[in-house]
Order: C-alpha cells, then sequence, then structure tokens
C-alpha cells in the first residue's frame, strides 16, 4: 500500500478506532492511528508519517479536543484536509468547525468514511 493515502486518525475509543482503520483501508487508504489530540499534534509535528488528511473525533477527553487539533493542524498546514466526526457536536461544526472540512455524525457507515477523504483531496481511492 505505499502509493496509498495516509490518513491520519484521533479516536480515544480502540473499537472505534479498529472500525475507522477497516474502513479506511478498505477503501484504499493507510491509517495512521493515535488516541489524543496532543499525540496527533506530535505525529503530524514529526512530519515523518506524512498525513495528508485529518480525521478526528471532536470529543476527545482530557485534552485538546478535535475542534483544536485541527485549527492547529491549520495554522501550520492552511487548508489541510479535515474530516471531524461526533455524535453530540455536530450542531457546533458551523461556530468550531475549520473552513471547507467536513462532518460525520456517528454512527455512520464504512463507505461514509471512505468517501469523505477523497472529497476533501478531490481524488478518488
Amino acid at each position: 500500500m505505499s502509493n496509498a493515502v495516509r490518513v491520519l486518525i484521533v479516536e480515544d475509543e480502540a473499537l472505534i478506532c479498529s472500525f475507522i482503520e477497516d474502513a479506511l483501508s478498505d477503501g484504499g487508504f493507510e491509517a495512521c492511528s493515535v488516541h489524543s489530540g496532543e499525540a496527533a499534534m506530535s505525529t503530524f509535528r514529526d512530519g515523518r508519517k506524512q498525513c495528508r488528511a485529518l480525521l478526528t473525533d471532536v470529543n476527545l477527553g482530557d485534552g485538546i479536543s478535535g475542534w483544536e487539533l485541527a485549527r492547529q493542524i491549520r495554522e501550520i498546514t492552511p487548508g489541510f484536509p479535515v474530516v471531524y466526526m461526533t455524535s453530540a457536536s455536530a450542531p457546533d461544526w458551523k461556530s468550531q468547525g475549520v473552513d471547507g472540512s467536513l462532518l460525520i455524525e456517528k454512527p455512520f457507515a464504512p463507505a461514509q468514511l471512505a468517501a469523505a477523504v477523497p472529497q476533501l483531496l478531490d481524488t478518488r481511492a
């Protein structure tokens, strides 16, 4: 899968994270998963993973939220593709989400994830 687009996944629940990894893999993407906003920023800043999109839960427990994570990443790389996932925070997307982002409400189907990333990248998986 060396030509696959790598997606940075930020999800604090292990079972959901595994589900997302499988859905993206089935869609032709490579997953790089972390479980907190802080770990995601470290991975992103390190740059060795060369992720091309962010798929983040909004509510990540203690620490920075998915909203804040996306803003910090966009300060470093304007226009970086962002997909938010949430069950309770969808109404806040308009005021909290970064411009040009997408939001997928939980629960979602695997196909929704596989379709969201290429929509932002303007490519086909």
